[in-house]
């Protein structure tokens, strides 16, 4: 079970892997960052837990314990430094690769389940009892939903607290406390500073530094990453897909409109110059509430919790994508921040270039979408809803009779509840029940799986720009060979996508199946 170390540092190859004790000391001792997220530290002697790199002197071993989440150092009785700040490190890559129940839970209950809808709620999302549920979840993380959900209640308030002029009593329930009382003694219990307290310190810290940059009325927080990153790519991926109204970007910033549980919102995020292992978000909220559910639909967005070292060591040495690798360590798989405008782009997508998509998509938020109240700049919109799509005739719709119906079809399959692209989502029952739409097919549903689903083993094999990357290296490029080939990138077959995509004789499009064999792929 133990990690493989060399010297006093411990391996990628042991961050992969299950780890014992001795490995995460290691790691601690050398605080090593690469480790922040994916378990925590507690002393016994101070009763406080940290991040792995934090630059506190490391406590003798028979003094610390591990825990795999804050939740379960929290629910031991330890509270969090306020040097490191651990709850604001990136989350474990391990939720987000993890296709089981408690990886579905993890992620549903970072995207706010438990605060909306209770612990029966989550529940009954994953098809399990609630006791059974809360027992998988303590066997695997130390800590049942409750629980999880109190500490990421607790992060959510500090956030409000540190950059926000809200009152106290708005804080508790924007953050998804059922009480003051139980919103000040979680504060002082998790920090060890009572709510007035943690924001006089936050901002003492930001006058020595400066103002903040955030407008009044918004909220300016540091999205957390794990280096390296290649920004230009990513965000110039989404710029070159952004839709005309609802999303605007460069090659360093990127701006668009949520639709969240209980009101709309405008996201900025920028590269921080200044702040190495960071993005910079701005966030304009028609409720405070959402605040939980937009970060984590941002960090989504960003592939954020992502591990891009381990993805280097993984396809650094291949023979077709080693030198790509090693000349940009760190690409990321954009996500999105909802599955079901992910899905109807996916399909508007099939045949036509990225530019074509992006233009058909602008109508439809434009002739459908709801307007903002007020625009920010160029966004006015935001993306229909599957209710307003499934509600349209094929012929409202600026696209082919036979792309029009799979698109109304989708759309009353989500509506229904029948398709479900959220956090908690089975991808491989979403697959099935996707295939069997007419109209859709397997491009289609890998590219959903790639990015509102974040499978970081998804893969498009008849993609135009997969042939053509290959091609460019001298290999066949037709679908058969390209999966074949890609059997040696598991499990990081989404990331040897970006990397293909970023060849500069691909065409690095969003095209459809080249393969126009099966009736459905016909219709599209």
């Amino acid at each position: 079970m133990g990690g493989t170390t060399i010297g006093d540092k411990p391996t990628r190859a042991a961050i992969s892997a299950p780890l014992d004790d001795d490995a995460r000391y290691l790691a601690v001792r050398s605080r090593d960052a690469r480790f922040d997220g994916w378990f925590f530290v507690a002393v016994t002697s101070t009763g406080i837990y940290c991040r792995p790199s934090c630059a506190s002197p490391p406590a003798r071993p028979t003094r610390v314990r591990f825990f795999p989440t804050a939740a379960a150092a929290q629910r031991a009785g330890f509270r969090a430094c306020k040097r490191c700040v651990p709850d604001a490190t990136p989350g474990s890559p391990d939720w987000d690769r993890r296709a089981d129940v408690v990886g579905r839970a993890m992620r549903l209950i970072a995207d706010g389940v438990v605060d909306r809808a209770g612990v029966p709620g989550l529940a009954r999302r994953l098809g399990y009892s609630e006791r059974h549920l809360s027992r998988l979840l303590i066997a695997e993380v130390g800590a049942g939903p409750l629980a999880l959900a109190r500490a990421q209640r607790a992060q959510t308030a500090r956030i409000l607290l540190e950059t926000t002029d809200l009152r106290a009593a708005e804080i508790a329930f924007a953050a998804g406390f059922s009480s003051v009382r139980q919103f000040n003694e979680t504060i002082q219990e998790v920090f060890a500073l009572a709510p007035m307290a943690l924001r006089a310190r936050s901002a003492a810290r930001r006058g020595a530094r400066g103002a903040s940059w955030a407008a009044p009325g918004v909220i300016a927080l540091r999205l957390a990453y794990r280096p390296p990153l290649q920004p230009a790519q990513l965000f110039g991926f989404l710029a070159a897909r952004a839709i005309p109204g609802v999303e605007e970007g460069d090659a360093e910033h990127y701006r668009r409109t949520l639709s969240l549980p209980n009101g709309s919102a405008v996201a900025e995020v920028r590269v921080d110059a200044g702040a190495h292992g960071y993005l910079q978000c701005l966030l304009a909220l028609d409720d405070v509430r959402d605040l939980t559910a937009a970060v984590r639909r941002l960090r989504r967005l960003f592939d954020l919790d992502a591990d891009p070292v381990a993805v280097v060591e993984a396809l650094g040495a291949d023979p077709v994508l080693g030198p790509s690798v090693m000349a940009m360590p760190g690409l990321r798989t954009p996500g999105h921040v909802d599955g079901d405008e992910l899905a109807f782009r996916a399909v508007l997508g099939q045949q036509v270039s990225v530019a074509g998509a992006r233009t058909v998509a602008g109508r439809l938020a434009a002739e459908h979408g709801c307007k903002l109240a007020d625009a920010h700049g160029s966004l006015t919109c935001l993306f229909p809803s599957a209710e307003v799509i499934a509600a349209l005739a094929p012929e409202q719709l600026p696209m082919p009779a036979g792309r029009a119906r799979a698109v109304i079809v989708l759309a009353s399959a989500l509506a229904s509840g029948d398709v479900v692209l959220d956090a908690g989502a089975d991808r491989d029952a979403v697959a099935e029940r996707l295939l069997a739409i007419d109209g859709i097919g397997p491009w289609t549903v890998a590219y959903i799986r790639l990015r509102a689903l974040g499978d970081p083993d998804a893969f498009l094999p008849s993609d135009l720009g997969v042939r053509r990357a290959l091609e460019a290296r001298g290999l066949p490029g037709d679908a058969l060979s390209a999966a074949s080939m890609a059997e040696a990138w598991r499990p990081w077959r989404s990331y040897a996508l970006q990397y293909l995509w970023s060849t500069p004789m691909s065409s690095g499009r969003d095209t459809g199946d080249r393969r126009r064999t099966a009736r459905k792929e016909n219709a599209a």
